[in-house]
């Protein structure tokens, strides 16, 4: 019964990492294909959400505010579009250097959408 107990214990821990959410962030070339059309201000204070890119997909886990880029489609939990005018965009972005300046800036229908949640 110890080691059944032992083996599951570990699965469960080998699984859970698929399981979470993460802020990975594909970039997609075709408008269609993006859950989100995102359009990035240049100041701060025009922004729904603003970003921050990180290294490693563990680091966004759950996170809507930090991305990280993934390479293909696949390993996505949202696919995004720049765009090129405010107008067009569903999200309004403002890169940020710090992790704590990262955030929401108000309530927005994609809050917790982007980091794993329906698309």
């Amino acid at each position: 019964m110890k080691g059944l107990r032992r083996r599951l214990v570990g699965i469960v821990f080998l699984l859970t990492p698929a399981l979470l959410p993460a802020a990975s962030v594909h970039v997609v070339k075709i408008e269609s294909q993006a859950d989100v059309r995102v359009f990035v201000v240049q100041y701060e204070s025009q922004a729904d959400l603003c970003v921050r890119r990180m290294r490693y997909e563990s680091q966004a886990r759950g996170r809507d505010e930090l991305w990280h880029y993934v390479k293909y489609e696949s390993q996505a939990e949202v696919k995004v579009f720049f765009v090129r005018y405010e107008s067009q965009a569903d999200l309004k972005v403002f890169f940020v250097r710090y992790e704590s300046q990262a955030g929401w800036r108000e309530q927005h229908p994609w809050q917790g959408r982007l980091a794993g949640g329906s698309h």
